[in-house]
């Protein structure tokens, strides 16, 4: 039980996080344009922007990007945005990361890669 101790923050957190997203979805407009998104290569520094259509899959070095939706709150557009992604090693049929991504807080849920690293700017709106 002691153990259990040293989690219990992490998981009350998670448990907030988990509960709050379908919340904050059904207050949500879908961006039928997608999203735009900012990739970083550690090793060479290169920083790239790039747009995404739901659907769409863009090769990126090594990784492969896949956008599901963005959504944005209803009635701001510019507001803080959050996407679906679904991220892969290029060649490789496990997932570097699946699940969504919130602009204001890429670290909340953000992909965990050796090379690269890959965040929400904002969805693009008609």
């Amino acid at each position: 039980m002691a153990r259990l101790g040293h989690f219990a923050p992490a998981l009350i957190f998670g448990a907030l996080v988990w509960v709050g997203l379908p919340a904050l979805s059904q207050q949500a407009s879908i961006a039928p344009n997608g999203a735009m998104l900012r990739a970083l290569d550690k090793i060479s520094g290169e920083v790239v922007d790039f747009d995404l259509l739901p659907g769409q899959t863009k090769q990126l070095g090594r990784i492969q990007v896949s956008l599901n939706e963005c959504r944005f709150p209803t009635g701001n557009p510019a507001g803080d945005a959050f996407a679906y992604l679904l991220i892969r090693n290029a060649g490789d049929a496990d997932t570097a990361f699946e699940g969504w991504m919130i602009a204001s807080s890429p670290a909340l849920n953000g992909l965990d890669h050796s090379r690269y690293d890959v965040w929400v700017l904002r969805c693009i709106t008609p």
